[in-house]
């Protein structure tokens, strides 16, 4: 997924299932939306809209992730933007909404494999998000010695050329109310720039 994308591995297990078969469409091979939202998933879809500019989040896809680790489409988008909601397992509010190419980033990435070059991907998450690590990017939790990171409102930049990311700040502890890399040196860097 996330890490400002703190993915825990139930969520991790759920996009590796549903992300492989995303080559142009992000939703492509998940369960179909019901006709008429049930009041659980109107709420997991107010979340997931939270992540992105209204104008894109009511437009997109919307997913949620299941018991089981598979996700569930709650509605169909048109704008190629797919948005999913918090997951209550984290330790602070982490919806998201991102573009086909940031999508098979989170898909590369969950997968532990190198992202495709020349796609560079774009994601918001405006409630903000918490990492387990700021170095590792498959940190499982948080602990003393993986620069746990927590960042307010922001949007990322994946999937850029390395070279990119050498404008910004790399360290382990950023300051995150500036622009910094984070994951810096390993495969899934991508900048992160905060939105107040």
């Amino acid at each position: 997924m996330s890490r400002t994308i703190f993915l825990p591995a139930a969520l991790a297990v759920g996009l590796a299932c549903a992300l492989p078969a995303v080559a142009g469409d992000p939703v492509q091979g998940m369960a179909a939306a019901p006709a008429a939202p049930s009041a659980a998933d109107r709420q997991l879809i107010d979340s997931a809209m939270r992540a992105a500019p209204d104008k894109v989040g009511a437009n997109a896809s919307i997913v949620a992730l299941q018991a089981d680790g598979s996700m569930r489409t709650l509605r169909a988008g048109d704008n190629g933007f797919t948005c999913m909601a918090d997951n209550p397992a984290t330790p602070g509010p982490d919806p998201m909404c991102m573009d086909a190419a940031a999508m098979e980033w989170v898909g590369a990435w969950v997968g532990h494999k190198d992202p495709a070059g020349g796609k560079v991907g774009f994601m918001y998450m405006l409630a903000g998000g918490t990492d387990a690590s700021n170095t590792d990017p498959h940190a499982a939790r948080p602990d003393a010695g993986n620069h746990w990171v927590t960042t307010g409102p922001h949007v990322m930049v994946v999937g850029a050329d390395p070279a990119f990311y050498d404008q910004y700040p790399k360290g382990a502890d950023p300051d995150t109310a500036v622009p910094y890399v984070m994951w810096a040196g390993t495969p899934y860097q991508h900048l992160m720039i905060p939105v107040r």
